[in-house]
């Protein structure tokens, strides 16, 4: 995890809709920034670009799977 400032441009997956129980991203200047978009003033979690970059490729690669 890295310590940046406020994320900026938060959004999420265009097929979510209007729904509000999404999770939502924002780019910072490390990396990037995930939270719940159902209670936004709980904070969010940060990391760095190489983090980032590894945990798409996971997703991507069905690692959770």
């Amino acid at each position: 995890m890295s310590m940046s400032q406020e994320p900026v441009n938060w959004r999420k997956s265009s097929r979510s809709s209007t729904q509000t129980n999404c999770v939502e991203v924002g780019r910072t200047t490390d990396g990037a920034a995930v939270r719940d978009s159902k209670d936004r003033t709980a904070g969010h979690i940060t990391t760095t670009h190489h983090q980032w970059r590894t945990f798409l490729q996971a997703l991507k690669t069905d690692h959770f799977d």
